[in-house]
């Protein structure tokens, strides 16, 4: 894809590129298509799904062993927790409600011990990471 992104106006594809590029495409489709059925075969909605990869990123990034049961029953908890939080109008505007929402992630984190050594770090990925994902949705995802 870069060589394609990265051409200029009077290249032109030869069939070797334009295949390898057909190929690329190819791939990503096929990777997104099958990352969009593996919510359902873990038993949760896509939302959660979005709040488990979180968790799984910063378990990975940080290096800490966090068992995958455990995490698939807080991302549930965590989107049950930013859905009740952001219902409010304008709740990404406000201040006060996304300091509610920071305060109970935190506890929600701290009471499935997740990290299991406390890491501030960890902590504000997730919450930025929780935070954006919401911001940005796009309910049509359901």
């Amino acid at each position: 894809m870069d060589k394609y992104n990265e051409r200029r106006e009077d290249d032109v594809l030869n069939g070797e590129e334009f295949d390898s590029f057909s190929q690329e495409m190819t791939d990503i489709i096929y990777d997104i298509k099958t990352e969009m059925g593996t919510y359902a075969e873990m038993g949760i909605d896509i939302e959660e799904k979005a709040f488990y990869d979180i968790l799984a990123h910063m378990r990975d990034k940080y290096q800490f062993t966090y068992e995958d049961d455990k995490m698939l029953a807080l991302a549930k908890e965590m989107k049950a927790v930013v859905d009740n939080t952001s219902k409010y109008p304008d709740w990404s505007k406000r201040d006060d409600i996304k300091a509610k929402l920071k305060v109970e992630l935190i506890l929600l984190l701290h009471k499935h011990k997740f990290p299991p050594v406390a890491n501030d770090d960890v902590y504000m990925g997730v919450l930025a990471q929780a935070e954006n994902f919401k911001q940005h949705h796009i309910n049509t995802l359901h």
